[in-house]
């Protein structure tokens, strides 16, 4: 095992631990949320454990590929990297979890969303943007399990970004994508699909 994957293990491991006593399924608090956002923003600094020779950038057409870096046993406290292309768009959308997101290289823009139809279902939905986060390097987020948000990759670099979810992405299966045009929003499915490192 080499000196850069022994490091990314331990403090990998760390945050995590930090995360199942700050985050325990039964009680989810906005504050908490934020201080493993905080630990992942520190993670996520220390760039040599993401390099393009581990974790290459999606090839062709393809703007996406995502890499699991540890989960639990029971697909929880699941941490990703996400390697992504300029142009790359995913709409507004909620977790059923909460999630944090840091950047080890470039931009992504998140736009953060309330429902304001009165619904918490599939069917009819409306939103109005709350605030946007560019989220760069030395920048990270914390969203509860019911905050909406898009995103979209600018620029003309592929970006390096941090995900960090208290379920596994796989086994969420009640998320919900928005469409603003119709007003509607629908079950979302998993996306790309995960990869493991070389």
């Amino acid at each position: 095992m080499s000196d850069v994957t022994s490091r990314r293990d331990e403090l990998v491991s760390a945050l995590r631990d930090k995360a199942r006593e700050l985050l325990p399924e039964s009680a989810i608090e906005r504050t908490n949320v934020e201080a493993v956002a905080a630990g992942l923003r520190q993670l996520a600094a220390d760039t040599a454990l993401w390099s393009e020779a581990e974790f290459p950038p999606p090839e062709g057409d393809e703007k996406q590929a995502r890499y699991l870096i540890a989960q639990d046993e029971g697909q929880t406290y699941a941490l990703y990297l996400n390697v992504m292309k300029p142009g790359k768009k995913i709409p507004p959308h909620n977790h059923t979890t909460w999630a944090c997101v840091a950047a080890v290289d470039g931009v992504e823009l998140n736009t953060l969303y309330r429902r304001i139809d009165g619904g918490s279902g599939a069917g009819h939905a409306e939103l109005e943007p709350v605030r946007e986060v560019a989220i760069a390097p030395g920048i990270a987020i914390g969203m509860m399990p019911e905050d909406i948000h898009s995103v979209f990759i600018p620029g003309d670099s592929v970006i390096r970004h941090l995900h960090f979810y208290g379920r596994a992405l796989e086994t969420l299966s009640q998320r919900l994508m928005f469409n603003m045009e119709d007003k509607t929003c629908r079950v979302m499915d998993v996306g790309v699909r995960t990869r493991v490192a070389r």
